[in-house]
């Protein structure tokens, strides 16, 4: 399999507290890819470094083979919501937007091929109804889908969700689920921090056990195993 993420040896300290120690790992493409650990075990900080959203150190971060600046156009990221800065004056339709435009330089006029993206995504995230709402006015299950289909729109091939599933209703996390299934029957890859290990053996066919460092990575069916889940939360490594 080809690998579309290849990380050596990354590490990653806030002050004096280790984030991420030693962290070698290939990610293969054409994978929904859960990122499991317990609180603190640096999930989301794997995915800012590899993005470069953070300070990080590492022999090498490749994605597609190549540094993040020559394929940051292939790449979609979609963060907590709860980094996001809700009261920004945007509505909806403006911040899906944003996924296509905001690679333009200056001004310039919205294209009709722009606009049919943004429309399809919304609709496919059903919140066409809500194209113009402010998004301060949304619930958490639609702020999720906005940032979803604002990746949607950007029509990337590698997507990197922090933990889109969190504090969200039924409806949106079944049409979260089922957009990543889409993604993978067109090629496409997606890497998602994830909390709740009952779906993990529903949701994802990869899967990456990290606890500040790397635990186990492989196929769920042979990698998602209760010896290597305890060790992943007992914090310790044989």
């Amino acid at each position: 399999m080809i690998d579309v993420i290849n990380v050596q040896a990354l590490n990653v300290r806030y002050q004096q507290t280790v984030a991420l120690e030693q962290l070698s790992i290939q990610i293969p493409q054409t994978v929904r890819a859960a990122i499991v650990g317990p609180n603190g075990a640096g999930k989301s900080t794997f995915i800012k470094a590899i993005l470069n959203l953070i300070p990080s150190q590492s022999q090498s971060i490749r994605l597609f083979h190549q540094p993040l600046d020559k394929v940051r156009h292939r790449v979609a990221y979609v963060p907590q919501t709860s980094q996001v800065n809700w009261q920004f004056p945007a509505t909806v339709f403006d911040v899906v937007l944003m996924g296509i435009s905001s690679k333009r330089f200056g001004f310039q006029r919205i294209t009709n091929e722009q606009k049919e993206r943004t429309l399809f995504a919304l609709e496919r995230m059903q919140l066409q109804d809500l194209a113009n709402r402010q998004i301060s006015q949304l619930s958490g299950g639609q702020k999720q889908r906005v940032f979803l289909a604002r990746a949607m729109a950007q029509q990337a091939e590698l997507y990197l969700l922090d933990e889109p599933l969190a504090g969200v209703d039924m409806k949106s996390e079944q049409l979260i689920m089922d957009y990543l299934v889409e993604l993978q029957q067109s090629g496409k890859t997606s890497v998602t921090v994830h909390h709740d290990l009952n779906t993990v053996p529903d949701y994802f066919d990869y899967v990456v056990l990290l606890n500040k460092q790397l635990i186990a990575h492989g196929p769920t069916q042979t990698t998602f195993t209760p010896d290597l889940i305890a060790l992943t939360y007992s914090g310790e490594r044989k």
